[in-house]
């Protein structure tokens, strides 16, 4: 905690005053003490004697806070505290508000009835505080006598109407008049174009501090980096937002990151440009009017490059390129995440990290990749950090430890609580010898079947029921997710399977196994459909070799079953249906050697296809419906199944 009893007061103040005084056009001061106090270089007035002091407290019946004292015993008084309090007061000034602005009413219309201490600071500063403002643009300064800390220090709070925002704590009167010092530097740093430059010792140390940072956070102490421009940030230094905003959107912060005094310049907007936009295409819902709010300034060809990279974000279409063996690093990282294997994408990226080459002085690290749609679910807070931590732009430094991977490379993770997704059923195929592009040939209908762009899975499924323009109820045509699972297998993964219905249920491994071997897996043993339960089929050159289903309490098996995966080992006595789910689980990647990608199938994009019926037509004197669409007409929501018993539509 800061001692302000120890601050030296005169030479902060004195410094305020000259960069304020430097800092004006002629002819701006507000008035003759205006213009008094800029030729004297002195924004205070006289010194308090502790006489005058102890008048105050005595009128106002309280000690004053211990920076607000020893501030007055050096001026009484201060003008231009920031760009808002035009004079500040003194200890003959300084009043109890005693809700004199009639705000406590207005901030008590908007809290509850069991509103608590905390909830009511807003409404009971203005009844309490003592107002330090004389003469502002309708900004009110209050010091909290109840908000007090363990050296007797008040808060300060300040609000005005026209920010939109609660009222900003201040931990005492020193750190007040620190922030209206900030304030002061940070509109200076903002001049209009013919208006003097603000420079003078203070804004030249920053900027040294600025360009210390750049080096620094190219080193990997992004930390450090980070805590210098943050401060500089917030004296305006002209720099500062930007190259932090870098480190921020690597963290995964996408708040308030704007990527200031770069996005708009042609050398880094190519990188600065793509995740700002993919920020605006997550949140917009096609109400494009703010896309160009955090480009001022960008010419005509900037603005057409916005909009061409949204339509590419809103298509799926956008992909990432960088110069040099980096930029082959990163094609061979995106063919790896595209086909489930984010953990080894993760690690060509990081590995060529070196190689990277920064397109400005103030590029700090590659971060269009964030907006691919394949390569950006690959950042998580941890790699970020890792991507920050290492050495790049032709800089030294110390490379961190590697971040550990996010597959847990088995099957058995599909048995953990997933409340995110709510899964309580699924289904998937192995196909052994394979490549995952070669699945739908297995799996579909005809021989056109083709793969869909990498995307979420539900952002597949909206896809595939928007073009569907038939239902029925005996069809369950399952849309799969493709990949790599493991060394040797390729995996198509439904997330969100209709219900298990055994009787007309057809198994695809023989139709998936022609000249190797398949593996199907069901499992709803945590359904919500019904009856628990589990499936598995395993088939090779083309024919079922054993198979077995747990439902309804009964097991139903063909076939010489290995004694790994002998049903009869998990039913019965594992009472726990996660349990046996688990332990199944494992003993199937234990037989068969392969896994499949969690972060990838979870939080990642992935190509996807529809494949043939998983259950049979119907025989004769079954029922069923069929739905059909007309263009244009409205479509099921998301889910909606027919009914088996529903009349039959030819």
């Amino acid at each position: 905690m800061t001692d302000t009893t120890a601050f030296d007061w005169r030479p902060f103040l004195l410094k305020w005053s000259g960069e304020w005084a430097d800092s004006l056009p002629d002819g701006e001061t507000r008035g003759e003490d205006d213009e008094t106090a800029r030729q004297a270089r002195w924004l205070g007035f006289p010194p308090a004697s502790e006489e005058r002091i102890a008048a105050m407290e005595a009128r106002l019946g309280r000690r004053m806070p211990p920076s607000y004292r020893e501030f007055l015993k050096v001026s009484d008084g201060w003008r231009h505290a920031g760009g808002f309090v035009w004079l500040l007061a003194g200890t003959q000034e300084a009043h109890w508000h005693d809700n004199e602005s009639g705000l406590a009413d207005v901030f008590e219309e908007y809290l509850d009835e069991d509103a608590g201490p905390e909830e009511r600071l807003e409404a009971d500063i203005w009844r309490r505080g003592l107002q330090l403002d004389v003469e502002s643009d309708i900004t009110h300064v209050l010091m909290d006598p109840e908000d007090v800390d363990e050296d007797g220090e008040w808060a300060v709070y300040t609000w005005a109407s026209w920010r939109a925002a609660p009222p900003e704590r201040h931990a005492n009167f020193l750190e007040f008049m620190r922030d209206m010092y900030r304030e002061l530097h940070s509109l200076r740093a903002h001049r209009s174009d013919g208006e003097p430059v603000f420079a003078n010792d203070t804004t030249r140390d920053l900027d040294a501090l600025v360009e210390e940072a750049r080096l620094e956070a190219l080193r990997g102490g992004w930390e450090r980096a980070g805590e210098a421009l943050d401060e500089a940030k917030e004296y305006g230094r002209p720099r500062a937002a930007g190259l932090g905003d870098q480190i921020r959107r690597l963290l995964g912060q996408t708040y308030m990151v704007y990527f200031d005094g770069l996005v708009t310049d042609p050398r880094y907007a190519p990188e600065m440009l793509p995740p700002l936009v993919a920020e605006h295409a997550a949140h917009s819902y096609r109400d494009d009017s703010t896309l160009t709010f955090h480009l001022g300034g960008a010419d005509d060809d900037l603005v057409s490059l916005a909009y061409a990279t949204l339509d590419q974000m809103r298509k799926g279409t956008y992909r990432y390129t960088a110069a040099g063996p980096f930029g082959e690093a990163v094609e061979r990282a995106r063919e790896l995440a595209r086909w489930g294997d984010t953990d080894g994408a993760w690690r060509t990226l990081i590995d060529a990290l070196s190689l990277w080459e920064p397109l400005g002085p103030d590029h700090l690290a590659p971060l269009g990749w964030v907006a691919d749609p394949v390569l950006g679910p690959l950042l998580t807070p941890g790699r970020g950090h890792e991507l920050l931590s290492t050495p790049r732009g032709g800089q030294a430094g110390e490379a961190p430890r590697p971040t550990v991977g996010l597959d847990p490379g088995d099957l058995a993770w599909l048995a953990e609580p997933d409340p995110g997704n709510n899964r309580t059923s699924y289904r998937f195929v192995l196909v052994e010898g394979v490549e995952p592009q070669e699945l739908p040939g297995r799996l579909a209908d005809g021989d056109g079947t083709l793969l869909n762009e990498p995307m979420t899975f539900w952002e597949a499924r909206d896809r595939s029921l928007h073009d569907q323009r038939e239902f029925s109820s005996y069809d369950d045509r399952a849309l799969m997710a493709v990949g790599r699972a493991g060394t040797g297998w390729s995996f198509a993964f439904d997330g969100d399977p209709a219900p298990f219905d055994q009787r007309r249920f057809v198994s695809p491994a023989a139709a998936a196994s022609a000249g190797t071997r398949a593996v199907v897996v069901w499992s709803g043993l945590r359904t919500w459909h019904g009856e628990p339960f589990f499936h598995l089929s395993v088939a090779r050159d083309g024919a079922e070799q054993y198979a077995f289903t747990y439902g309804d309490g009964e097991i139903r098996q063909s076939g010489e079953i290995p004694q790994a995966l002998d049903p009869s080992r998990f039913f019965g006595d594992l009472a726990d249906g996660v349990e046996a789910e688990r332990s199944l689980l494992e003993a199937v990647a234990g037989e068969f050697g392969a896994s499949l990608p969690r972060h990838a199938i979870l939080n990642g994009r992935l190509h996807t296809f529809a494949t043939r019926s998983w259950t049979r037509p119907p025989r004769n004197g079954e029922t069923y419906a069929v739905i059909r669409m007309h263009r244009g007409a409205p479509r099921p929501a998301d889910g909606e199944r027919t009914g088996d018993d529903g009349p039959a539509s030819r």
